[in-house]
């Protein structure tokens, strides 16, 4: 019985059946398990006896070639190059990478070194105003003056802007706006002038402290914005007002980034074309509070400024009377911009947004 179902095991998978006799034996195999058990162990069986045969067969044909490749070589005369190659072509592959790692290594070391001062001197741009006309304008005057009787007089260089703090006379500029300088005057829109002088300085943040001097200030009145204390969020509408030129301008954008320069945390980065001379300008945002100092922008890119945060201004502001023998600053409480157009906004912020001259 065991003889007869391998044997028709061996023709179904042989494929020697006649088409009724396959049907049948089919029909047999879904009623009868032991028979389906047999059918897939000898197919199996065979499966690797044919893989068996598959192996010896390419083993003998690899032989048979090695063998064929060892007589031909006995035969030919190998060139010495080739012996060299043969023995040395993984010390020469070693050296050779070697080399290749050192040149690379270099060269990377030396761009890393190079980086950040490019990063300094060609990415990071303060706003400052030098104007070089007026220098060589003043030197040209000296040079023609040939009588000694008269006062030569000192033009000022227009370096930057400044805003009002309080009532009673303290202005914020940038730092690099009045460094070195002998004397300082500042002009509003209405044409008001003051003389002030350096009280504070705070090179870390790049801001300074200005006092008006003149005896016969009076004060400015109420300020029309406040400063605000928290910080702003990402896409925020903001604005600014300066003096890239000696007519007050007006520029607006967002604030696109909560970090200034190389995620610098006490600035933010705003999407506003600045120029120099608006070093030291208020930045506002949408309601009139103001947020922060302009400072710098990226170089290359059109759009990139940065502007010191407000928080930052005010920590200077109340380290201010212990620093100091001047009197605290009165910071306004009352924002009186919130609400209104900006047009209007901004004829309320002319009066208390100056113009900074440097003589020296």
């Amino acid at each position: 019985m065991e003889y007869l179902m391998y044997e028709q095991i061996e023709r179904y998978l042989a494929g020697k059946m006649v088409a009724d006799e396959k049907a049948a034996f089919e029909a047999l195999l879904q009623t009868d398990s032991r028979l389906a058990e047999r059918l897939k162990e000898h197919r199996t069986l065979l499966n690797a006896m044919q893989q068996h045969g598959q192996r010896q067969a390419l083993r003998t044909k690899l032989k048979a070639i090695h063998t064929q490749m060892e007589t031909e070589q006995e035969t030919k005369v190998i060139p010495m190059w080739n012996v060299f190659w043969k023995r040395h072509a993984q010390t020469m592959a070693v050296a050779a990478s070697v080399s290749l790692l050192s040149v690379f290594g270099t060269l990377w070391s030396v761009q890393q070194m190079k980086a950040p001062v490019q990063q300094q001197t060609a990415h990071y741009v303060e706003l400052r105003r030098e104007v070089d006309k007026l220098k060589k304008a003043q030197t040209a005057i000296i040079n023609d003056i040939n009588s000694t009787t008269k006062p030569v007089p000192r033009p000022a260089r227009f370096s930057g802007t400044g805003f009002a703090l309080s009532t009673n006379g303290y202005v914020v500029t940038s730092s690099h706006v009045v460094e070195g300088a002998d004397s300082i005057m500042i002009e509003n829109k209405s044409g008001a002038k003051y003389k002030v002088s350096e009280v504070y300085r705070d090179q870390t943040h790049d801001l300074s402290i200005l006092k008006i001097e003149d005896p016969a200030f009076a004060g400015f009145g109420k300020l029309p914005y406040t400063f605000k204390t928290t910080e702003s969020d990402l896409g925020e509408m903001v604005y600014t007002l300066g003096y890239p030129r000696e007519d007050v301008v007006f520029g607006e954008g967002s604030l696109s980034s909560k970090s200034g320069f190389e995620g610098d945390t006490t600035a933010y980065q705003v999407s506003i074309p600045l120029n120099p001379g608006n070093s030291g300008g208020p930045l506002l945002d949408d309601k009139g509070n103001l947020i922060g100092v302009i400072s710098g922008k990226q170089a290359g890119q059109e759009g990139a400024a940065f502007a010191i945060k407000s928080a930052y201004l005010l920590q200077i502001i109340n380290e201010l009377p212990t620093a100091t023998t001047l009197s605290p600053l009165a910071l306004p409480k009352k924002n009186t911009l919130a609400g209104i157009s900006r047009p209007q906004q901004l004829k309320k912020l002319n009066d208390f947004v100056f113009v900074v001259k440097v003589y020296n």
